[in-house]
């Protein structure tokens, strides 16, 4: 139990408590206790709050249609209450499996803003085929067929015209 405190983990397919948004934030860190300030601070951080103050009962909204009086999200919705369940979790390592795939360009955008104060102090591993979500890592390593091939930052990365340089390339040119 103890190891696993500490990782939170985003996985692409994240799961969905048909819970109130409070607990869904909640259960990033249930040896917290639930105080609003820190549940709500983590929405903040993740971009959820605004989409938790326009439901119902807010932070006591039921989430999903399971129970009577429930609400939906939308996909990326959910992603940014399952962003803030990772930043209310204490664990110092964070993994992030495609953390941007359900999010629009404006709500990536904003994630990106975000990630450096949500990761600050903490090691974050986010695994990603959008190029701009993992441009502004510290490191980036491309991996073919389950090997390292190239590591470095984006600047350096391009530099090198490898896999990555050209990965970016065919992402960025339907934008120039």
């Amino acid at each position: 139990v103890a190891y696993r405190r500490l990782f939170g983990v985003i996985p692409q397919d994240f799961v969905h408590f048909e819970f109130s948004a409070r607990e869904n934030i909640w259960f990033g860190s249930i040896e917290r206790s639930s105080d609003d300030e820190g549940i709500a601070a983590a929405a903040r951080m993740a971009g959820a709050d605004d989409i938790v103050r326009r439901l119902p009962k807010a932070y006591d909204t039921v989430l999903g249609r399971l129970f009577a009086g429930g609400e939906e999200l939308s996909i990326g919705e959910w992603q940014k209450i399952v962003l803030a369940r990772v930043a209310f979790s204490l664990s110092p390592i964070l993994v992030f499996d495609e953390p941007t795939s359900a999010l629009d360009a404006e709500a990536e955008f904003s994630f990106c803003s975000r990630f450096r104060q949500l990761a600050a102090g903490r090691t974050a591993i986010v695994i990603s085929h959008r190029l701009s979500t993992v441009r502004m890592m510290d490191r980036i390593v491309v991996l073919e067929k389950g090997r390292i091939v190239e590591s470095g930052t984006h600047l350096e990365l391009v530099s090198k015209h490898g896999t990555y340089a050209k990965l970016f390339e065919i992402q960025a040119r339907p934008y120039r």
